[in-house]
């Protein structure tokens, strides 16, 4: 107990230091006041802080939020296309347990263009407006080389995040009505609070396995479902006060397939008909430079096992998701402060034919007995906490914590003991039985558990540099030797270093 707290308060120490040299580095510099993201800025002629806490998007504030409500309309329609990109650079604590540091480390330390989207969002009419984006990514795929060994890397397109919407307002002495339709594709992409499972996590994750322990791969509160599934869904805001949002997703393919265009119809998610819900509701109260809100959400899907046929109804599992979160803002110039939590459970039922073919290839450490048979659910819970502070929009730091628990299942174990009692990545008895290294899972329990602590900077308008330091004092399932091979869960920190422009 006394090691344990020895080592959280030890990785809070380096967050602090690490939060506060940047800030002190970067307060020394003068440079004018950002302005807001491009294509709404041109549309709408506000100021960043307007729509976005502190200037940092995606964050949003009350405006922020009414302007995406009432289906991006507000302003005059203006050439509704922006750009994005994200530059990195990523290194891992301890990258020598593993077999091939270069597959399982791809461009450490390196810096690297990641990704760039193109979108396009806006006005469209008085009452319909859309939010579009399609991401391409510069490390998709990695060919392998004649000898097996790893060889360039490759581009490719596809779509991300998409929301189009049809909205009216509403308003005299007594009411303040809002009411509209999402057609979108990423289960509560459509919401305009930050605690929700879409926009949490804000920055984009690099595809090389460099940046595998980032912050934006640690646990997030999410649906089962996933995205780049095609949804509609109703909502209605009255008063500023009291959010309600219901509707219905299915497989993103006929009419629907540009909400999954460049995806593989392999990898695309399959989902059984439309019966698969998702809701939402939120409690929001603002007054003078403060503002709050409690809230609610779930999701009910019905997902096909990937790659396998969904004519096959034993194929067929099920998620079932329930989660609550809450946000408070503090939005008066210089400062801006956000606090913020969600919570997801999430269980999920396995499909009849995933169960039958979920014999373990592992034994206990006798080489003999076998580990215990697959379960058919599994329950996890996730809980994330975040706080931030921005300064005249230019400054900012964040401290985030997160935490995964779940039940234990064999069904997830990917590392254990082969029938020598021996426990191998390599196989040097030809026993047929391997472990996998660096994110195996010995104890096949998701249990995960850290922080992260930021630094950013705003140094010109659309342009953000930031810091990350992620650490974890627990990783599927232990504190140490997590892989049956010898890393432990601290061997995963990483430091993460981006740049972030828009235009």
């Amino acid at each position: 107990m006394r090691s344990a707290l020895y080592h959280r308060m030890n990785s809070v120490r380096k967050c602090a230091l690490l939060v506060a040299c940047a800030l002190t580095v970067l307060a020394t510099i003068h440079i004018d006041a950002a302005y807001a993201l491009p294509a709404f800025a041109r549309q709408t002629g506000q100021n960043c802080v307007s729509c976005h806490a502190g200037g940092q998007f995606p964050e949003l504030t009350p405006y922020g939020r009414i302007f995406k409500l009432t289906a991006y309309t507000i302003g005059e329609r203006t050439i509704p296309i922006s750009i994005m990109g994200v530059a990195s650079a990523a290194k891992v604590s301890d990258t020598s347990k593993s077999d091939s540091p270069s597959t399982d480390f791809q461009k450490n330390s390196l810096p690297l263009f990641a990704t760039g989207s193109l979108f396009i969002a806006g006005k469209l009419t008085n009452n319909i407006g859309v939010f579009s984006q399609t991401t391409y990514d510069n490390y998709a795929y990695q060919s392998v080389g004649a000898d097996g060994q790893p060889g360039e890397f490759r581009g490719h397109s596809k779509a991300d995040n998409m929301d189009f919407r049809y909205a009216d307002r509403f308003i005299d002495g007594k009411r303040d009505l809002i009411i509209g339709v999402s057609l979108n594709n990423n289960p509560s992409i459509s919401d305009v609070w930050n605690s929700a499972a879409a926009w949490m996590q804000y920055v984009p994750v690099p595809s090389p396995s460099s940046h595998q322990f980032i912050d934006g791969t640690a646990p997030y509160p999410g649906f089962g479902a996933g995205g780049n599934i095609a949804g509609i869904t109703a909502y209605a805001y009255w008063n500023r006060m009291l959010y309600a949002e219901v509707g219905t997703y299915r497989t993103a393919n006929q009419a629907f397939s540009i909400m999954s265009a460049g995806i593989k119809d392999a990898d695309t998610t399959k989902l059984h008909g439309a019966n698969n819900p998702y809701w939402r509701l939120a409690l929001s109260h603002e007054w003078g430079p403060h503002n709050a809100m409690i809230g609610t959400s779930g999701m009910v899907a019905h997902v096909f096992d990937g790659g396998t046929d969904v004519s096959d109804p034993d194929n067929l599992g099920r998620f079932k998701n329930m989660g609550v979160d809450a946000q408070y803002q503090y939005l008066l110039d210089p400062h801006t402060i956000t606090a913020q939590f969600a919570y997801m459970r999430q269980k999920q039922y396995y499909s009849v034919n995933t169960l039958a073919g979920a014999e373990s290839p592992y034994f206990l450490a006798d080489g003999v007995t076998p580990v215990a048979a697959a379960n058919s659910l599994d329950t996890t819970n996730t809980f994330r906490a975040k706080v931030s502070y921005i300064f005249q929009a230019k400054y900012g730091g964040s401290l985030s914590i997160f935490n995964k628990t779940g039940t234990t299942n064999t069904l997830n174990q990917t590392s254990g003991f082969d029938s020598n009692g021996q426990i191998t990545s390599t196989d040097p008895a030809g026993t047929g039985i391997t472990s996998t290294r660096v994110n195996g899972s010995l104890s096949g329990n998701p249990a995960t558990r850290g922080s992260t602590c930021e630094a950013f900077w705003t140094p010109v308008q659309y342009v953000r540099v930031g810091a990350q330091f992620t650490a974890y004092n627990k990783y599927n399932g232990a504190r140490n030797n997590y892989d049956g091979l010898g890393r432990n869960a601290k061997d995963n920190n990483t430091l993460f270093l981006y740049l972030w422009a828009a235009y």
